[in-house]
């Protein structure tokens, strides 16, 4: 409806312009036409009493032209004739009616038409020469008022605005009408047309019957819809392709995940079920004797205890508690797991020293849980370092951003730092480690347990594990904690 309307303003709009132009210039002609017409009147007039006058000074003298002027003037019924001298002072009853001076042409026996008023209103004065010899510059005057020409202009002027009117108000009802029908129904069908196509109906269709450039704008849109509708189809059947796909390995890998963790727990377990059952095979064959026997079963106590180790951490990693937090010192923390784990380190020629803040680190922490992350990493560089090293233990304040899968903003950590100068990580078991059961030890020596469980009970608390290793020289595990202060005002209660 908009743009129809428009589009009949504009058009009503240039039909006017056009009409007012051709108005004007027409009603100027006419009034031209009609005043030139006017004075040829009086022209003409005048020449044929001039012929008269001028006999009937010549032959019966000035009182008798005079008396004819009169008579004349008493036949005219529009116009008035009057017998004037040119040379009469103003006011005088045979003075001009308009200014001398304006009457140069008359004073030299030429004929002219000048405009003047006078009490009745504006005139059209026209001086005709009369030429008799000694009778001094006289002439004769006509004079016609313009009220008649004036009001013949006004009616052309109203009747041409009048015409105009109606016309515009034609033309434009006219272009009202072919707009809505032409123009205005095809694009409230196109809208709506899209309005469906836009809250997702590919099924309806346009057909516009017409042979013009809204018509080929509807088999365009019908076009599309075909078009949208064909690849939604595919789409859809491309999407239920994917979701089985995906289900199937979704399948996959959690027969994948099961093989690794049946895998790790035969493997870890075999070797120790090995061993208890071939001891005790000798131990009730009666292949030992006296001493022997204690020795066996110390190696069936130790194996047995190496089992229930496994199965432990195996039951921490799939069902681990939530942490009991409490307000803890890292730093006592750092050298206790460090003073309990002094024989190992010695037997194993390992340097290990701690780097203390100047003031203490406290977090909101379980200790036995963090503890046993802590034991987990140590145990790590003091295996990565078969010949011996320098293990360090820094803890530091630190302002770090979390991982992407995180979260959290930029701020100040805990930060407990165990660095070791052993064999480092490969690259391709870098993005591994924390993985169950993914181990790069020697048979063993490891379940592949003791990352993923520090992994879990570091994420428990809130915080995560940074690595970076180089191989052949060594590598640096970071656990980030947040402060006790910090974790509080985040609304974790100690308990």
């Amino acid at each position: 409806m908009k743009l129809v309307l428009k589009l009949t303003l504009a058009l009503v709009l240039g039909i006017a312009v056009v009409m007012a132009g051709y108005a004007g210039w027409e009603v100027s002609r006419e009034g031209t036409l009609f005043e030139a017409e006017l004075a040829k009147d009086q022209r003409v007039m005048a020449r044929a009493l001039r012929p008269a006058v001028e006999a009937a000074w010549q032959s019966e003298g000035e009182a008798r032209a005079r008396a004819l002027v009169t008579q004349a003037d008493a036949a005219a019924r529009e116009v008035r004739i009057r017998f004037v001298r040119l040379d009469a002072p103003v006011g005088a009853t045979d003075a001009p009616g308009v200014p001398v001076e304006r009457l140069s042409v008359p004073l030299h026996g030429q004929e002219s038409i000048v405009l003047g008023s006078d009490a009745g209103g504006e005139r059209r004065f026209t001086y005709e020469p009369v030429s008799v010899p000694g009778a001094g510059p006289v002439a004769i005057e006509l004079s016609e008022s313009l009220a008649a020409e004036r009001g013949y202009i006004w009616h052309s002027e109203l009747q041409t605005v009048v015409t105009m009117m109606v016309i515009l108000a034609v033309c434009g009802l006219i272009a009202m009408i072919l707009g809505l029908g032409m123009v205005g129904r095809p694009i409230r069908q196109l809208c709506e047309q899209l309005r469906r196509v836009g809250a997702g109906d590919l099924s309806s269709r346009l057909r516009l019957r017409r042979r013009d450039e809204l018509g080929e704008l509807g088999s365009e849109i019908d076009g599309m819809c075909d078009q949208l509708a064909e690849a939604n189809r595919k789409l859809l059947k491309e999407t239920d392709a994917k979701i089985a796909a995906l289900e199937q390995l979704r399948h996959a890998d959690r027969l994948k995940t099961v093989g690794q963790l049946a895998s790790g727990v035969a493997h870890e377990l075999g070797t120790p079920l090995n061993v208890i059952g071939a001891r005790a095979k000798m131990i009730a064959g009666g292949e030992v004797t006296g001493d022997d026997v204690p020795a066996n079963a110390r190696i069936i106590a130790e194996q047995s205890a190496r089992m229930t180790t496994i199965i432990r951490q195996l039951l921490d990693f799939s069902r681990r508690r939530g942490p009991r937090l409490s307000t803890t010192r890292l730093d006592r923390l750092a050298r206790g797991t460090l003073g309990m784990l002094s024989a190992l380190i010695a037997r194993r020629r390992v340097v290990s020293t701690v780097e203390e803040p100047d003031g203490p680190l406290d977090a909101l922490a379980d200790e036995h849980q963090l503890q046993q992350a802590l034991t987990n990493l140590i145990l790590n560089a003091i295996q990565a370092m078969p010949d011996g090293g320098a293990l360090r233990v820094s803890l530091r304040r630190m302002r770090a951003t979390p991982p992407v899968d995180h979260g959290g903003g930029t701020g100040e950590y805990l930060a407990i730092v165990v660095e070791d100068e052993g064999t480092g990580i490969d690259a391709d078991a870098l993005p591994h480690i924390f993985e169950p059961f993914y181990t790069t030890k020697g048979v063993g020596e490891g379940t592949g347990l003791g990352l993923s469980v520090s992994y879990g009970i570091v994420r428990d608390h809130g915080g995560w594990i940074d690595v970076v290793t180089m191989a052949g020289r060594g590598s640096r595990f970071t656990i980030f904690l947040r402060p006790a202060a910090a974790a509080e005002a985040a609304g974790e209660s100690a308990a």
